[in-house]
């Protein structure tokens, strides 16, 4: 049975008029990348499945400076108390060898420690032995041999654990990433024109007078990959050349300074023009390492910018001015930018093609001139309103009252009306 035709021709049912229809692009929002370095420097990785957890007690004070504050007190407390009651219990019981815990004992009879009648006795001796207080109601005689070697034993064991803990306790209030929360990193980092080249630029900081020695800063680009085998790469890092590393080894980071990375053909943000760096899902991470001058540690303070984090068309404003023959540094403007003129192409366009780079100079010098036009115009007529406006009042206050002349005819008829 073949089909009924519909009455309504098919170019006028509502499947022909939406074919018809013209279809706008769908623009779908990028997917947010999870951050490989957080803004404050942490490393967002987790460990997941390690099965080999004996090898980190194969490395005790690396697992021990590693761990929070509170187990590290914790451990630091029952360290101190299994070993004042271990040999406590060898302190008990060579009295109790000895006999001196026996209540019939011979009044002649030397005790190897003396008033050690108890374990309680024998704990607070362990204490002043291993604390060498000494409050000088217990004491050791030559009586014993087996207490001389107890007292050795406690006395090196207790050496032993003071300096362990007591080092831990100092390696992790002098670690190294204490002195880089005063390294400081703008919020933002800047793609802009610099001597005629595209650059990235960042600014870093220190906020102690204290210098960092032999400062180094390193930039990796940190982007998902796949080789052409089809092998994924989730974090593939790229190292990012400066204008630092070029010239030297290291920086001399006394006032803020700005890390330039010129765009060449070396580069990873080669090909990205502004509105393909936006779509992208690269990270940029900068790394600012050196030499504590007070302490001598190495620290290193990190930082990562993604693409939201980037400004095209930006640079940093200056912070550094002189004032009365010092240097100065304004840390309220540190990550501040202004908009300048840059091309939205990309690196290797603009390599190709110069002439964009000069049309956009040109573009933006005749726009400041037009506003510079603009602005002396809008003076001019400010002025010229405030200065009519002035002859105005000067006019009102200079002006003469009216004076009314009467002929003799005038007065005499003003007097009869008077009359």
């Amino acid at each position: 049975m073949l089909a009924r035709k519909s009455i309504i021709p098919e170019e006028f049912a509502l499947s022909g008029l939406a074919s018809r229809i013209p279809r706008k692009p769908v623009f779908r929002d990028r997917v947010n990348k999870a951050r490989f370095i957080a803004k404050s420097g942490s490393c967002n990785l987790a460990h997941k499945n390690i099965r080999e957890q004996g090898r980190f007690l194969q490395d005790v004070f690396t697992t021990l400076v590693d761990l929070k504050w509170r187990f590290t007190l914790v451990i630091f407390t029952m360290t101190f108390l299994c070993s004042w009651l271990l040999f406590a219990m060898g302190w008990w019981l060579v009295a109790f060898a000895h006999g001196d815990l026996d209540p019939y004992a011979k009044s002649d009879l030397e005790q190897c420690v003396t008033n050690v009648k108890s374990f309680t006795s024998a704990f607070l001796f362990s204490i002043e032995v291993q604390v060498t207080i000494g409050f000088g109601g217990r004491m050791i005689t030559e009586q014993c041999p087996a207490a001389i070697t107890v007292l050795i034993l406690q006395n090196i064991a207790g050496l032993i654990i003071n300096a362990i803990m007591l080092g831990c306790i100092f390696m992790k209030t002098a670690q190294s990433h204490r002195r880089a929360e005063t390294l400081i990193f703008s919020r933002n980092a800047c793609i802009a024109v610099r001597n005629n080249r595209l650059c990235f630029m960042v600014r870093v900081g220190d906020l102690r007078k204290s210098m960092i020695i032999g400062a180094v800063v390193r930039l990796q680009v940190v982007r998902k990959t796949m080789t052409p085998e089809g092998e994924v790469v989730p974090i593939h890092q790229i190292d990012v050349q400066t204008e630092s590393a070029v010239s030297s080894n290291s920086i001399f980071l006394l006032a803020p300074l700005i890390i330039c990375h010129v765009i060449d053909k070396d580069s990873p943000l080669y090909d990205l023009s502004a509105m393909e760096l936006q779509c992208s899902d690269l990270e940029v991470i900068v790394i600012l390492e050196g030499v504590v001058e007070t302490t001598g540690i190495t620290t290193q303070a990190r930082t990562s910018y993604v693409t939201e984090e980037i400004q095209w068309g930006h640079r940093f404003v200056p912070i550094v001015t002189e004032e009365d023959g010092i240097y100065s540094v304004d840390y309220s403007k540190f990550g501040n930018t202004v908009k300048v003129a840059t091309p939205r192409c990309s690196a290797r366009e603009l390599d190709e093609k110069p002439y964009i780079l000069i049309q956009t100079l040109q573009k933006s010098e005749l726009s400041h001139q037009n506003s510079l036009r603009k602005r002396n115009s809008m003076r001019r007529n400010n002025s010229m309103r405030k200065a009519n406006a002035s002859m105005r009042r000067n006019n009102s206050a200079l002006a003469v009252p009216k004076v009314q002349f009467l002929t003799p005819e005038g007065a005499q008829k003003t007097r009869e009306g008077i009359t």
